[in-house]
C-alpha cells in the first residue's frame, strides 16, 4: 500500500490559513497511516499567539490519544518550525519532522536557534527538511505579495 502524500494535506491547510487572512502554514501530525490532526494558522481568528498550526495539531492530537507524548507520531509542517513550536514538537516526543520551506527569519530547527542542538534539548526529532520546499514558498511567497 502507498503511503499517503501527508504534505499535501499540510499545504491545503496552508491554503486555507491563507483564504483566512492568516500567514500560510499548515501542519499535518500523523500515526503510521492515519491522520491524527490537520490545522492551518489561526492566530489572528483565535487572536492568539500561539494558535500556530502545530500547536494546534500537537493540542488535537494529544487530546485525541488522550497522551501528552505522542511517540511514534510524525509532523508535517510547509514552514520550518518557531523556537516556540520546536520546542512543544520537542516536549510532545514527536518521531519526525518533516518541514518545506526553511525560515532564515524565524525558524528554529536548521535556522536561528537550531534548538534541537542545543544542550538543553531533552528529545530532537528526526529532520527531514525541504520535503514539498517549492510549493510552501510559493504560498508564502504570494501571501505576502498580495499584502503589498
Amino acid at each position: 500500500m502507498k503511503r499517503p502524500d501527508f504534505m499535501s494535506f499540510a499545504l491545503a491547510e496552508a491554503a486555507a490559513a491563507a483564504a483566512r487572512g492568516e500567514v500560510p502554514v499548515g501542519a499535518v501530525l500523523v500515526r503510521g497511516a492515519e491522520i491524527l490532526a490537520s490545522a492551518g494558522n489561526r492566530t489572528r481568528e483565535l487572536k492568539d499567539a500561539t494558535a500556530h498550526a502545530e500547536m494546534l495539531v500537537i493540542r488535537e492530537a494529544s487530546r485525541k490519544l488522550d497522551a501528552e507524548r505522542l511517540t511514534g507520531c510524525d509532523l508535517y509542517v510547509t514552514l520550518e518550525p518557531c523556537a516556540m513550536c520546536a520546542a512543544a514538537i520537542s516536549f510532545a516526543r514527536v518521531r519526525r519532522l518533516y518541514f518545506g520551506a526553511s525560515d532564515e527569519k524565524g525558524g528554529a530547527v536548521v535556522s536561528g536557534t537550531r534548538f534541537y542542538a542545543s544542550p538543553t534539548c531533552h528529545h530532537a526529532p528526526e529532520i527531514y527538511p525541504g520535503i514539498g520546499e517549492r510549493a510552501a514558498a510559493e504560498i508564502l511567497t504570494a501571501f505576502f505579495q498580495n499584502r503589498r
